[in-house]
């Protein structure tokens, strides 16, 4: 299946009220409206293909990009690619999308110092988020590595942007949930911090308690 086969397939399968709940939810123009459902069947036709994943996030549709964040190679992706994916990020949900590829590729360490700081809400959005993963994902990464994000956080989630903050709570989470020494600075760390207030719009979503969180993923875990 080329590019263009692919989009006339992803524009044959989209709903109006599915965009209408993507909007609300964050995603941003151009929204086809194209479920879940069917963009994870389609990444289970195609596995991987970087090529035509480069061609479906110029295409600039929502669905597309997502979609070829799930069938880009993580091994293949240079520097420039993402970056030049990194520019074009608007809105949380190809954030997160974005960012759980990201975290799969081998400039995943790299990413996170270079766009934590960022004055794009976006960028630094990704950095947070990309951390988040790695602290979830990778057991190899070391805690000592991690220690210094929690005062980051702590020093700046408060004055950071409006998704920032999100994200930034967010690893704080993901770092606490690893345990050890890990859990209680970042429990230490959330009782400091208190309330994160966010924006999160039309939605009846909502930024989790960090402490209460870290709380409960130990409690699976043991």
């Amino acid at each position: 299946m080329n590019a263009t086969e692919l989009l006339t397939r992803l524009r044959s399968l989209g709903k109006p009220a599915t965009a209408k709940t993507y909007r609300r939810h964050g995603a941003v123009e151009p929204i086809l409206g194209v479920s879940y459902a069917d963009l994870g069947k389609l990444e289970k036709q195609i596995q991987i293909d970087h090529a035509l994943a480069l061609s479906l996030w110029q295409a600039g549709d929502h669905e597309a990009r997502v979609l070829a964040t799930k069938i880009a190679d993580p091994a293949r992706v240079t520097w420039a690619e993402i970056d030049a994916w990194r520019k074009d990020l608007r809105g949380y949900p190809i954030v997160g999308a974005f960012s759980d590829f990201v975290r799969r590729t081998p400039h995943a360490r790299a990413c996170i110092d270079r766009w934590i700081d960022s004055k794009d809400e976006w960028t630094s959005s990704a950095g947070w988020s990309v951390l988040a993963a790695l602290a979830t994902h990778d057991r190899s990464l070391p805690d000592a590595e991690l220690a210094p994000y929690i005062v980051r956080i702590v020093a700046g989630i408060h004055g950071a942007l409006n998704r920032t903050r999100h994200n930034m709570n967010g690893a704080l989470i993901a770092i606490g949930g690893r345990g050890g020494a890990l859990e209680k600075q970042a429990l230490a760390a959330a009782k400091k911090i208190g309330r994160v207030e966010v924006d999160h719009g039309e939605t009846e979503c909502e930024t989790p308690d960090a402490e209460a969180y870290i709380k409960k993923i130990r409690a699976r875990a043991r």
